[in-house]
């Protein structure tokens, strides 16, 4: 096995990355909006990046079935619309379709990302 097939086999590595990831994207999108913080210069490429991290990691640690991964992707869109929801409670902060819409994109994309590595790995000898 390759040192890549095994980062990849690694689900419960993947699992805690993606819930570091909740917990830093729930704070970045819940606390009061700083002067100054992380940011990729527009919002919704922040969405966007956000999105697609939560996707990757989402689908390499929780393979299996199209149901399930149908699942895990929609409970992530959930997630992201959770976010817009409460953002109309937290000072500074306001809910947007619009952000809405680059979480989904993020979420189609890291998903793209995360099944492309996996038929690489698969196709890849000794895969």
């Amino acid at each position: 096995m390759s040192p890549l097939s095994a980062i990849i086999e690694s689900t419960r590595a993947w699992r805690r990355l993606l819930a570091l990831l909740l917990l830093g994207v729930s704070a970045l999108a819940l606390l009061p909006a700083p002067e100054a913080g992380p940011d990729l210069g527009w919002d919704k490429f922040n969405h966007l990046a956000a999105f697609v991290a939560l996707s990757f990691s989402a689908m390499l640690g929780w393979r299996g079935p199209r149901p399930l991964q149908i699942g895990v992707l929609l409970a992530l869109l959930g997630y992201g619309a959770l976010i817009e929801l409460l953002q109309m409670f937290v000072p500074n902060r306001s809910a947007e379709w619009s952000d809405l819409l680059a979480n989904a994109i993020g979420i189609g994309l890291g998903a793209f990302a995360a099944a492309s590595l996996l038929r690489l790995c698969a196709a890849a000898p000794g895969g």
